[in-house]
């Protein structure tokens, strides 16, 4: 891993500038707080220390580090590991259909792990903890969340080693995982899915009943789906006999465009319809991004629809 390119890759100035303000919070009942905003619902500090956090007027005097006072003339709160902001997990799938990318700017992998790096960067930014997990056909990278700013760092060279790495798995088994992340993850969190939806057919429905198994342990769920919407939603491909292999299977067909882009176009449209209004069944947030736009003026659209619901 590069890491010290890492953070030039995937923080733009220009974007950082443009969330910098705003916040993230999350609009369902989670444990934890955020810090200036709510109280903890934890009394007591016998779990184990995990950081130290500024002092904030109304905390209690008896929590202040008086042996880093007396070192730093600066007053800092201990922070323990069950009295830790919100907790926030990126699920980025990695799978050989994330790195299509056709026109567009960069691959769906890619710009997944733009969309992350600004994630990462607003939690620990406001203080909560912010994790990583990937996966394709099982989770192959794990880092737990945590809320020190070098963290960060960390989580920017991994998303750097994801992007230029070939895939290890050859298929999404992205229901199997969801249900391990939701049994995996005891704490109720903010989870963001990050996937191209590129499951077979027959488990699109335990697809559903996976993000209804993360709801039920009571965890905050969005779903980023991904595509190349010029090829994979609306299948404007050259109107002449094309050669095509799934990236997964690698199973090959060769046809004339023409004579199915309606067909196909409807059967997407319908298809992310139907599972737009299972997610709302579910309170799960769903939003359709397209890799041929800048995936920072789509993430902040979403921030501000959510600052307002709030």
């Amino acid at each position: 891993m590069s890491t010290p390119d890492a953070a030039l890759r995937y923080l733009d100035p220009i974007v950082i500038s443009q969330l910098k303000n705003m916040e993230l919070r999350a609009r369902l009942i989670v444990e934890g707080f955020i810090t200036g905003l709510h109280k903890s619902p934890y009394h007591g500090f016998s779990v184990e220390f995990a950081e130290h956090r500024p002092y904030n007027p109304g905390d209690e005097l008896r929590h202040v580090d008086w042996k880093v006072y007396a070192k730093t003339d600066r007053h800092y709160v201990k922070q323990y590991e069950e009295e830790t902001n919100l907790r926030h997990y990126v699920v980025l799938d990695t799978s050989p259909s994330m790195r299509y990318r056709h026109t567009a700017p960069v691959t769906k992998l890619e710009y997944g792990a733009y969309l992350a790096a600004a994630l990462h960067f607003l939690m620990i930014k406001q203080r909560d903890a912010s994790g990583l997990m990937a996966f394709d056909e099982r989770i192959h990278t794990l880092r737990p969340p945590k809320s020190t700013p070098g963290y960060l760092r960390q989580l920017l060279a991994t998303l750097q080693h994801l992007a230029d790495t070939p895939p290890a798995g050859q298929r999404t088994s992205a229901a199997a995982v969801l249900n391990e992340v939701a049994e995996r993850i005891a704490r109720r969190s903010l989870v963001v899915v990050i996937t191209d939806l590129f499951e077979n057919i027959a488990a699109h429905d335990d697809l559903l009943k996976a993000l209804r198994h993360l709801r039920y342990r009571g965890h905050e769920v969005l779903v980023f789906h991904v595509l190349e919407s010029e090829t994979e939603r609306r299948f404007r491909f050259p109107d002449v006999p094309m050669l095509f292999r799934d990236l997964e299977t690698g199973e090959e067909i060769t046809l004339q465009p023409a004579q199915l882009r309606e067909n196909y176009a409807e059967a997407v449209r319908l298809f992310s319809e139907r599972f737009r209004r299972r997610c709302r069944e579910f309170n799960v947030d769903f939003l359709e991004l397209d890799t041929a736009e800048p995936y920072n003026t789509a993430l902040l659209a979403y921030l501000n629809k959510r600052r307002t619901l709030l």
